[in-house]
C-alpha cells in the first residue's frame, strides 16, 4: 500500500501537538495524524495475517469475536473493527491503529473465561484509544527521518519497518521487542477494566489473569527497575485499587442486560 503524501514535521508540530492529550488527562507529544496512524495499523495488519498462519478452530475464533464484539460494540462510532485469532503458542494479543484485533491462540490457555480474556483484549484496545502507538511513533519521527519510517511498511523486511512495526505494538512478532512503557501499561490497565466493565465482563477476573501469566511464567520476569513492564505484583495491585472505580459500570452494564454469554 502507498502512503499518502507525506506532511512535514514542522506542520505537524504546529498543528497537532499544542492539546493532545490522553483519555486519563496526561499530556501526550503527538505528530502523527490519526488517519496516517489507522491507514499504517492496517498495512501492519494485512502482513501479518499473508505472514502467519490463522486458527481454522470456529469454535475458538467464534469465542475470541463474541468476546472482542462485546467491547468494541460499546465504543460508539463508526469504527468497525477486524478480528483475527493467529496460530501461535505464545500467551499474546494486540490491538492496532485502524480497528484491528489480533489474538494468540495460546492466550487461551492462560484467559481461563471470557472474562479473562475481556481484560486483555480491553487492555489492547486501551492502548490504541489512548494512541500510544502514535506517542511511539511520534518520537521515532522526531529523533530519526520521517521519509524512512513512514515509507518502511511499503518495503522489504528491513531495520526500519522492524521500527515501525515495534512502535505500533507487534515488533516482537518480527524480532524487534519494543514494550510499551510503564506508563502506557498502567494507562492502559485502567482504560481496559473500564472497557470489560461497560460491555458487561467482570472486571475483578482481570486479577486472576495477571495471576494466570506469573504462573504461566513460571515466575520469571526481570527485576522492575530493569524492565519497561511493571511486574505483575505491581500490575495486580494496581488492578485491584481501580477495581472499586470500575464496579458500578459492571452493575450498570449488567442491569442493561449486557451479559456476554461467549463461553
Amino acid at each position: 500500500m502507498k502512503f499518502r503524501r507525506l506532511i512535514t514535521v514542522s506542520a505537524l508540530t504546529a498543528g497537532l501537538v499544542a492539546c493532545a492529550t490522553s483519555p486519563l488527562g496526561r499530556n501526550q507529544f503527538l505528530l502523527m495524524p490519526a488517519d496516517q496512524m489507522d491507514e499504517m495499523g492496517s498495512t501492519a495488519y494485512a502482513q501479518m495475517k499473508e505472514e502467519k498462519p490463522q486458527s481454522k478452530d470456529n469454535r475458538e475464533v467464534n469465542y475470541v469475536l463474541c468476546v472482542s464484539n462485546a467491547i468494541t460494540n460499546t465504543l460508539g462510532g463508526n469504527q468497525q473493527w477486524e478480528v483475527t485469532v493467529f496460530q501461535e503458542d505464545s500467551a499474546n494479543a494486540f490491538a492496532l491503529p485502524g480497528g484491528k484485533i489480533g489474538v494468540h491462540t495460546g492466550l487461551l490457555k492462560v484467559a481461563k473465561n471470557q472474562n479473562q480474556l475481556a481484560a486483555v483484549i480491553g487492555h489492547e484496545i486501551g492502548h490504541v484509544q489512548a494512541q500510544h502507538s502514535n506517542e511511539r511513533m511520534s518520537l521515532q519521527y522526531a529523533t530519526q527521518s520521517g521519509m524512512q519510517l513512514l515509507g518502511a511498511l511499503a518495503g522489504q523486511d528491513t531495520a526500519a519497518k522492524q521500527g515501525v512495526m515495534a512502535a505500533l505494538g507487534v515488533g516482537a512478532e518480527y524480532g524487534l521487542a519494543l514494550p510499551f512503557s510503564r506508563k502506557h501499561e498502567a494507562e492502559a490497565d485502567i482504560i481496559g477494566l473500564q472497557l470489560m466493565a461497560q460491555a458487561g465482563f467482570d472486571p475483578r477476573e482481570s486479577v486472576n489473569l495477571w495471576q494466570n501469566m506469573a504462573a504461566a511464567n513460571g515466575g520469571n520476569e526481570p527485576p522492575e527497575f530493569m524492565s519497561t513492564h511493571p511486574s505483575n505484583s505491581t500490575r495486580i495491585d494496581g488492578l485491584r485499587a481501580r477495581i472499586p472505580e470500575v464496579m458500578p459500570l459492571y452493575q450498570q452494564a449488567q442491569a442493561a442486560g449486557r451479559k456476554p454469554q461467549c463461553g
